[in-house]
């Protein structure tokens, strides 16, 4: 099997050239133009024939040429209104006859909330400027989404697969285990990149889990979850004083849950916040108390 051509600093350039683009740092655009990282992520994402695949922010097409070799069908949304108008001419010029297998989304990938296909997985270089809440958006919004493998700020790559008790252990190491099991894939150099940025890449794998981890709202869990980390140095008790109208209220759902009270947010795990949500939703009102 002849390999397929993918993109390199040559191409990168000239194509940014034809569109005048030069990245940005609003946008995040930090463009790979290492054919051997394409290969490596690629490999790493383990894309079956017959997926369909989600890619967030495809720039001038680095990735998305390596996404259409392995996979059947892909979405791509783009921000860019040059860089989602250019796509298709490159797909044509690269893949010509693969145009089909590739709808183009023109938006910001934190409105997106439905799509052409319907996608298995989602294999992406993320904006570092706002990854975490475009992961979380994807993962909620997009249930089909069965495993993932994104490229985020290796510093954002360690949060995310941070384990309770780490000291980056923090909000989007839990949220994001809501979803998936995730785990972190691999580093990469600032070298591959257009501009290279000043710190390395992570990559950071996600497998949605089978089940739903309770019936209880996800909102709510992660309401839990955000009033526990904004003040990392108070325990629980006093952390959940304001979500559960007062630190008394807040330690007696804390019992009866089965979680101490006086533990810190980075000592729980998601199944832990399941465990209080489900006990707050058991859980007499404020009122229904103060009434008693």
């Amino acid at each position: 099997m002849i390999e397929q051509q993918l993109l390199g600093p040559q191409e990168i350039r000239e194509l940014a050239d034809v569109l005048g683009i030069r990245p940005t740092k609003t946008l995040g655009q930090n463009f790979v133009i290492d054919p051997n990282t394409i290969r490596r992520i690629i490999a790493t994402a383990n894309i079956d024939s017959d997926e369909t695949v989600l890619e967030v922010g495809p720039g001038l097409g680095s990735l998305t040429l390596g996404i259409l070799d392995a996979a059947r069908d892909m979405v791509a949304v783009e921000i860019d209104p040059p860089l989602a108008q250019q796509l298709p001419a490159t797909i044509a010029k690269f893949r010509p006859g693969s145009e089909a297998r590739i709808d183009v989304v023109l938006n910001d990938a934190m409105r997106v909330m439905e799509l052409p296909k319907t996608p298995t997985a989602l294999v992406a270089n993320l904006p570092y400027n706002v990854a975490v809440p475009v992961l979380i958006h994807l993962l909620g919004q997009f249930p089909s989404i069965d495993h993932a493998l994104v490229m985020v700020q290796d510093e954002v790559a360690d949060r995310l697969a941070a384990k309770p008790g780490s000291k980056i252990y923090g909000v989007p190491s839990v949220k994001a285990n809501w979803f998936c099991e995730v785990s972190k894939a691999g580093v990469i150099g600032t070298n591959v990149f257009w501009p290279a940025p000043k710190i390395k890449s992570g990559l950071v794998a996600f497998k949605r889990r089978p089940e739903l981890l309770s019936d209880v709202p996800r909102e709510d869990v992660f309401a839990i979850i955000d009033a526990a980390f904004a003040q990392r140095r108070k325990t629980l008790r006093a952390a959940l004083g304001g979500w559960a109208s007062s630190s008394a209220r807040a330690g007696e759902i804390l019992e009866a849950s089965g979680i101490d009270p006086t533990l810190r947010g980075e000592k729980l795990d998601i199944h832990d916040f399941v465990k209080i949500a489900e006990a707050a939703h058991d859980f007499p009102s404020q009122s229904e108390t103060e009434s008693r």
